[in-house]
């Protein structure tokens, strides 16, 4: 697999950068057009991508932005995909984050032991979506409890008391997505 991004990749970036590059030193076109004596009709169409970027453009573009050529032309850095998976154990359960950043929703697997059935029910700020993989999950949210098995979904309000652990004797994995703010994501099943 390819990670160097296309030639096409790179020239699509360059308007949106030159743009911001002259927004962030406060330039109108008109400015610009007079630092650089580029037509304020060329330099519209090359900051919206209607014109084809050449160094003959951009050479005098930079130099009047005060900024080096390859932060207009650099290919976009290409980080590595892959989350790190650094598991942590609280209780027996087995919680491994599968997104990267801290904003949210965060994504987690989680594993409860089969001995984990006593409900300690709480409240917190968010909403919560979960997705079993394995085995059967018991929900207690408020005065409702009830088994969510592999394949099923739950959401929730996470203002409500709510609890979950294992319904059985095995233990359950699940897929968790939470979020403070309330996201709400919606996943529907099929009934088998």
């Amino acid at each position: 697999m390819d990670d160097q991004p296309s030639i096409d990749a790179v020239i699509e970036q360059i308007a949106p950068r030159l743009r911001r590059a002259r927004e962030k030193k406060d330039l109108s076109l008109a400015e610009l057009a007079r630092a650089t004596g580029i037509s304020t009709s060329t330099l519209s169409r090359l900051e919206s991508a209607q014109r084809k970027p050449s160094l003959e453009l951009l050479l005098p573009v930079t130099a009047a932005l005060g900024i080096p050529l390859d932060e207009i032309v650099a290919a976009p850095r290409i980080l590595d995909p892959r989350v790190q998976q650094e598991p942590s154990r609280k209780n027996g359960r087995v919680l491994v984050p599968l997104s990267r950043q801290q904003a949210e929703p965060r994504a987690y697997k989680l594993t409860i032991p089969g001995h984990d059935t006593e409900p300690h029910l709480r409240t917190h700020a968010g909403h919560e979506w979960l997705y079993v993989l394995r085995g059967r999950l018991r929900v207690q949210l408020g005065d409702r409890d009830f088994i969510v098995g592999a394949g099923e979904a739950a959401e929730f309000e996470c203002r409500i008391p709510h609890w979950f652990g294992a319904a059985g004797r095995g233990s359950v994995e699940v897929l968790s997505l939470f979020g403070k703010q309330g996201e709400r994501i919606h996943f529907h099943t099929a009934r088998r």
